[in-house]
């Protein structure tokens, strides 16, 4: 039969028409290769033994008798499993008496219901595996019985032809797990042998799952091809496997998802250029990301020419990269604060309806088109004395005669006499490494002018969008550092395990936190950012440039500085030695008299570059 089977394949692959040389699998690419369908034990057919009629014996006597055992084992459908029942029964009848037209009546009747069973067995073996060898088993008898009857050579042929189809089928089977696919027309390979099963079997649906199993192992291809950036081969593959199948859905399918793919990748190398802008000595590793975005991306893809953009500004920063760490010098002498410069970028600013205030919404996006320059810290004591004693600038405590300050015994802050600029956050005199605290919006401003006649470049409060994005840093958690409880060393803030002077300990705080401060730190005295820059949040909350406004809706769209002529109520930003987890969040923010001073309110200042 498997002779007779390859010949008529071969016939076939003659006349067979359409799709070109498929590809060969990717060499030593398991995944490609992988066997797709696997051949299970009930789907071969052991020999089934001659059958052999049972012997009955027939007597002039028994005659009656016989005819009425075959007639009553026809009526319940007992064929040929024993010498009781109608085959067995009537053959033994005829043998004892040619002519009796009864005898020959009841067999003709038993051998066509026997090959009805036949029929549905050879109908059933889509769902039923194992009825092919009921169909064998009939056509035993059959063959035992009456081998040159017409309609048991009719169906012998039809069973010559399902075995047929079963034997390409199992032959396609193994060509496919090779991972010989035959979308050729070769001989010898999976498809052919399918066609060779459905032209046998028309509907066979093992045939049918086999061709299916081609196109799958087609687009499995595209979509290896895919993962190793290699679109073009991956299209191709998927141009072939529309021909297997012309009417299947499964193709459009497939190409979607490879083009979703695609796309995922082509933004994903984007953003990794981008963030490669962010990190020292980036510039590099952002061209090399473009490279293969250029090698892979469709022609004129807009995340293409964004990285190229973003790489040509990030170049032309004059003497300056993202990341850089600088000073200014002063015309009185000495430098300015230090600087770091933060990378032109993105991000959404705001909180997400699930998070946060009204205050802090809409969320929205926010593009930086330039890079700009931040004081790694906040401004300190010592910084913020040398402006004093440069100017005749009188600060708003000083004028007032106080500010709020922290009450140890209370354990809350209050409004405290003789307690300026000079003051740390209990009131006491400050070291010259603490940031400043107990300054008003107007006196950081004042500072941010002075700064700028000194080094003849522009200084200035942040805006409140810079902060917030110099804060987050590339991150879209709830806090700067993700979620959750901070790492360590993240910050200076309200932990679990912080205590004061007298033992002290936060009612709401960071479980399991702890920092050794109990007030402002040093400056500096934890871990920067992922932008180089300390204590955004924690330390000290700080004054920004925008008017308060309560909600972002009409805000500037590009990250500029809201502002009101006249304006008494400024922002604050960024979570303080003292402030409730909620308050330390990377999108929380408050409005504060410009007037106002605190001990847990300080600044920074920016310069345009």
């Amino acid at each position: 039969m498997r002779a007779r089977l390859l010949a008529g394949i071969a016939a076939m692959t003659l006349v067979a028409g359409g799709c070109s040389r498929e590809p060969a699998a990717p060499a030593n690419d398991a995944a490609a290769r992988t066997p797709i369908v696997t051949i299970s034990a009930d789907q071969a057919v052991s020999p089934v033994p001659a059958w052999r009629v049972p012997p009955v014996a027939v007597t002039d006597a028994n005659v009656d008798e016989l005819k009425k055992t075959a007639a009553l084992a026809l009526r319940e459908g007992r064929l040929f499993g024993g010498p009781d029942d109608a085959i067995p029964v009537y053959y033994a009848l005829r043998r004892f008496d040619p002519e009796d037209a009864g005898a020959n009546s009841g067999f003709d009747r038993a051998l066509a219901k026997l090959l009805v069973r036949g029929d549905e067995a050879l109908a059933e073996l889509d769902r039923d595996p194992l009825s092919l060898r009921r169909a064998h088993e009939i056509a035993a008898v059959a063959r035992a019985v009456a081998p040159a009857q017409l309609d048991v050579v009719d169906y012998l042929e039809r069973l010559d032809r399902t075995d047929e189809a079963q034997e390409a089928n199992r032959l396609g089977e193994e060509a496919l797990n090779a991972g010989r696919l035959g979308v050729d027309a070769t001989a010898g390979e999976a498809l052919t042998y399918f066609h060779a099963a459905l032209a046998l079997r028309p509907g066979d649906m093992r045939a049918r799952q086999g061709v299916a199993a081609v196109e799958s192992a087609l687009i499995r291809r595209a979509e290896v091809a895919a993962d190793r950036d290699d679109y073009v081969g991956a299209q191709r593959e998927l141009d072939i496997a529309a021909r297997v199948r012309p009417s299947s859905a499964t193709i459009d399918d497939a190409r979607a998802r490879v083009a979703m793919q695609r796309i995922a990748r082509v933004n994903a190398l984007r953003d990794a250029g981008l963030a490669a802008l962010s990190r020292e000595g980036g510039i590099d590793e952002a061209r090399r990301q473009l490279g293969v975005l250029l090698r892979i991306a469709p022609t004129g893809d807009p995340a293409t020419a964004e990285l190229r953009e973003r790489i040509d500004l990030a170049t032309h920063y004059g003497l300056f990269r993202p990341g850089q760490v600088f000073t200014d010098a002063m015309q009185s002498g000495g430098r300015g604060p230090q600087l770091v410069v933060i990378p032109h970028g993105a991000f959404r600013m705001g909180s997400e309806e699930n998070e946060g205030a009204e205050s802090e919404r809409p969320a929205r996006n926010i593009r930086f088109e330039r890079g700009l320059a931040m004081s790694r810290t906040e401004i300190t004591v010592g910084e913020f004395r040398r402006f004093m004693q440069a100017t005749k600038h009188r600060a708003r405590a000083t004028r007032r005669g106080y500010s709020t300050a922290y009450d140890e015994r209370s354990g809350n802050l209050v409004r405290r006499g003789g307690v300026d600029w000079q003051s740390d956050y209990a009131g006491q005199p400050a070291r010259d490494d603490l940031p400043v605290v107990h300054v008003s919006a107007k006196d950081a401003q004042a500072y941010t002018e002075w700064l700028s006649t000194q080094t003849g470049q522009r200084y200035r409060l942040a805006s409140e969008a810079e902060f917030e994005y110099a804060l987050r840093a590339g991150g879209r958690g709830r806090y700067p550092w993700g979620d959750g409880a901070p790492p360590a060393r993240a910050g200076n803030f309200t932990g679990a395990r912080d205590v004061s002077p007298s033992g002290r300990r936060w009612r709401n705080a960071f479980a399991g936190y702890g920092d050794g401060a109990w007030g402002p730190a040093p400056v500096g005295s934890f871990l920067p950012n992922a932008f180089g820059i300390h204590d955004l949040s924690g330390n000290v909350s700080e004054w920004v440039a925008d008017c308060w406004h309560d909600t972002f809706r009409r805000a500037p769209r590009d990250g500029a500085a809201w502002l009101n002529p006249g304006c008494r109520s400024k922002v604050v930003r960024g979570g303080s030695w003292a402030s409730s987890p909620e308050h330390t969040r990377s999108a929380w923010r408050q409005s504060n008299d410009a007037n106002a001073t605190s001990a847990r309110v300080g600044f920074r200042v920016v310069r345009e570059i």
